[in-house]
């Protein structure tokens, strides 16, 4: 198996510039942070929708969270060559904590989930969540600014997001920077290695620009990764001598972290050296299956919901994906491609989407009433709109749900409804026996206009 770039490889084709790294969908891994997502809540519903989408189609479950330290924490681990670190949740603790690292010079982190930090500014007066310094005395009165204030960058929403923990880090020179990631790829039928010699910046202008310097190796999953791809990889990655081997063993030691973790994705970046001879991962986002929750119990309990949409994690608890957007019109939908399709017909029409909302396709008749719980709690919801093509889902057990959302809410928005598929019939009986103000729609293009004119009367 030889290591090639990555045109070559049945990857590419969603390696386009829009595309990569941020969204991976047919490698069942999102790069999309919940963080970058909330922030582009404020354009269109399409653009919206093709982001966020990409990052929850596969999985009924929103995506682990985790904190730079915390990925750093795992890869320190397993072996992986990081920074030397310590967290702090007060000024005094990142002070003694730089006196304790006794470093030429001292990096200190916000520790935030949006991307963007160090161009950041809080509501301190303070400009940058990510501070270099060569005094330890100066790490206490920086942290002192951080700890407790809202850092705003531009993936946080408007008011920003409050710093509870801040890390202190021995900062590194870095004297080359490279690419490395391992992620799952369908196509493959497995893991991939994917690399570049040009790392610490964009790498999808790396794989728009200059594809040729883009290199992958197909793991085999039942043999691992041999010593052989790991040495080519690290040539490819311009490593040479003794820190070609330094870092082949790194990219083995990644993928045992990779293995060990149930991850989807591990992207390191920068992966480089140092002028003193070290090959270390400085930078590092790691994506989890959260199918194996079960048995990565610690690794899930790391989990950072404290900058998670309250509304999103609510959806969560009842399996539904949702997506809060910035229109009127409460879309509630079974299937991903038809909710985008139904927010795009809404937008046609003159209407504006208030969420993206999918039920799925083994729905209960309680998530269909937790569903509209969540949709009537938004103060911009004026009309909502039900959109159901029964294949797996039983058309009836949605009527059901409906006329019980509505009683029990005692629903006073108008209420649109197009059933199409299973059990059909009975679910429109359902609907026309309750005596509810329902406003039934032939088709998709019927509901979008009848949903929108119910908001101008």
């Amino acid at each position: 198996m030889t290591s090639q770039p990555m045109s070559g490889c049945p990857l590419h084709a969603h390696m386009d510039a829009a595309s990569f790294p941020l969204t991976r969908v047919n490698m069942a891994a999102s790069m999309a942070s919940q963080a970058a997502a909330r922030g582009l809540r404020t354009a269109t519903s399409k653009h919206v929708l093709v982001d966020k989408l990409k990052s929850t189609w596969l999985s009924p479950r929103r995506w682990l969270n985790l904190q730079e330290y915390q990925s750093k924490k795992l890869m320190q681990d397993s072996g992986v060559a990081v920074q030397r670190f310590f967290v702090a949740d007060t000024a005094s603790e990142a002070l003694e904590a730089a006196k304790r690292l006794n470093a030429r010079e001292i990096v200190l982190k916000a520790q935030i989930l949006a991307g963007g930090r160090g161009k950041g500014v809080f509501d301190s007066g303070l400009k940058g969540g990510v501070h270099l310094t060569k005094d330890p005395a100066v790490v206490g009165d920086l942290a002192n600014k951080m700890l407790g204030f809202n850092l705003t960058t531009k993936q946080t929403p408007q008011e920003g997001v409050k710093v509870k923990t801040v890390m202190v880090a021995e900062a590194l020179d870095i004297s080359r920077e490279t690419y490395f990631a391992i992620l799952m790829d369908r196509s493959c039928n497995g893991p991939v290695m994917v690399g570049s010699p040009q790392g610490g910046m964009d790498i999808e202008e790396v794989a728009d620009k200059s594809p040729e310097l883009i290199f992958k190796e197909v793991i085999d999953i039942f043999q691992g990764v041999q010593d052989e791809q790991a040495l080519r990889m690290a040539a490819n990655l311009g490593f040479k001598g003794p820190l070609q081997t330094q870092a082949a063993d790194q990219i083995k030691r990644l993928y045992d972290l990779f293995l060990k973790v149930d991850a989807t994705q591990v992207e390191v970046n920068p992966f480089g050296e140092t002028p003193q001879g070290q090959v270390v991962c400085f930078d590092a986002k790691i994506n989890f299956d959260d199918n194996a929750e079960f048995r990565q119990k610690a690794v899930f309990a790391m989990d950072d919901m404290s900058e998670s949409d309250p509304t999103e994690m609510q959806a969560a608890k009842w399996d539904l994906k949702y997506i809060g957007l910035d229109g009127n019109i409460a879309c509630f939908v079974n299937g991903a491609g038809l909710a985008m399709a139904t927010c795009d017909i809404i937008d046609l029409h003159g209407g504006k989407p208030a969420n993206f909302l999918d039920l799925g396709g083994g729905v209960k008749e309680r998530q269909v009433y937790e569903a509209f719980k969540l949709l009537t709690a938004d103060p911009k919801v004026e009309a909502i709109l039900v959109n159901i093509f029964g294949g797996i889902v039983n058309c009836a057990i949605i009527a059901n749900g409906i006329t019980k959302a509505c009683r029990e809410l005692e629903l006073k928005v108008p209420l649109v409804v197009r059933l199409e598929g299973t059990n059909v019939h009975e679910a429109k009986r359902i609907l026309s026996e309750s005596g509810l103000p329902i406003t039934a729609a032939d088709d998709l293009d019927d509901a979008a206009k009848k949903a929108v004119a119910a908001i101008g009367k």
